[in-house]
């Protein structure tokens, strides 16, 4: 349980992103410059409670050790599953749980799922209490509010009054998904409240947040951590502490050790890989041509083929 308690005001956290955050990306990600914190990708409690879909959400759960400390983030809508699901997190060997309150895509939110928890109030507070009964560090992870801005003193009370160990906030509403800029303008306001009703809640900001120096003003105004997500596509070293310039070869040997883990965890059908390669081959000559014959290859052999040409161009 005291878990949160280990990290200092500036930790730093890579954001739990589906189909991205997989066991393979996150040693990418260690590998180029590591986070403090890392999270999995989200796991469907119903799916860990039933029979048939117990094996998928034990194969999103798997970590390394080398890979802590991590966070499993959970999503659901029934309280006892929420219990469930975080008591077998614990026995995984994990040390905290996040609840998913804030994703915002449409096949969630009409289950009542991830930001749909935020017109359920007092289903939100059950969610809450019952992952805590699990004995785990629990914390939660979510939106502004559902359509509106000015929802969000309502809202993160309604969180704060159950005293998660750790509360993210994205800085937006899910209506406004990533349309419009993060509302950096309310992260003081936010602070306040934090510390008026839950002073031991470490309060994390994420949304549009892409590099740890832009970041600095927020920790200055008190919030402990800063979680990242998309800034890692446009900087795989993001999370660097004295960030450099990296070279185009640094770059495809982290392509190459990515291409090379997916296969080894035989994560998924080869396309999802292929939303990954903008992030290694991209500002430099040539890049868009390469990326343009990769994104033609069908399996991990033809694009590691590619990349052993690029030392050869006129192979390409």
């Amino acid at each position: 349980m005291d878990f949160w308690k280990q990290f200092k005001p500036g930790f730093t956290i890579l954001a739990p992103m589906e189909g991205v955050t997989d066991i393979a990306f996150r040693q990418v990600v260690a590998k180029a410059a590591r986070p403090d914190i890392f999270y999995t990708e989200f796991t469907n409690v119903n799916s860990y409670s039933s029979e048939k879909g117990r094996p998928n959400a034990l194969k999103r759960l798997e970590f390394l050790p080398e890979e802590q400390p991590i966070v499993a983030q959970i999503w659901g809508t029934k309280p006892e599953m929420f219990a469930e699901t975080a008591a077998a997190v614990r026995d995984l060997g994990y040390q905290a749980v996040d609840i998913n309150m804030g994703c915002p895509e449409r096949h969630v939110v009409a289950t009542g799922g991830g930001s749909g928890l935020i017109r359920t109030p007092e289903l939100a507070k059950e969610i809450i209490r019952a992952t805590k009964t699990a004995g785990i560090a629990t914390s939660v992870k979510t939106r502004l509010g559902y359509s509106k801005v000015d929802e969000w003193r309502a809202w993160l009370t309604n969180i704060l009054e159950e005293h998660p160990d750790a509360l993210t906030v994205h800085l937006r509403t899910k209506k406004e998904m990533s349309k419009v800029a993060a509302h950096y303008e309310l992260v003081p306001d936010i602070v306040s409240l934090k510390n008026e009703l839950s002073p031991d809640t470490k309060l994390i900001i994420n949304g549009d947040i892409l590099s740890l120096a832009e970041g600095e003003k927020f920790i200055a105004m008190g919030v402990d951590g800063l979680m990242l997500g998309r800034a890692v596509f446009q900087n795989p070293f993001c999370f660097e502490k004295s960030p450099r310039a990296h070279t185009r070869e640094e770059l495809v040997e982290l392509m190459r050790y990515h291409i090379k883990l997916y296969n080894f965890y035989g994560l998924a059908p080869y396309d999802p890989l292929k939303r990954f390669f903008k992030i290694y081959i991209n500002n430099f000559p040539g890049a868009a041509e390469i990326r343009d014959q990769l994104m033609q290859t069908r399996d991990s052999v033809s694009a590691l083929a590619v990349l052993d040409k690029m030392e050869n161009p006129d192979q390409l």
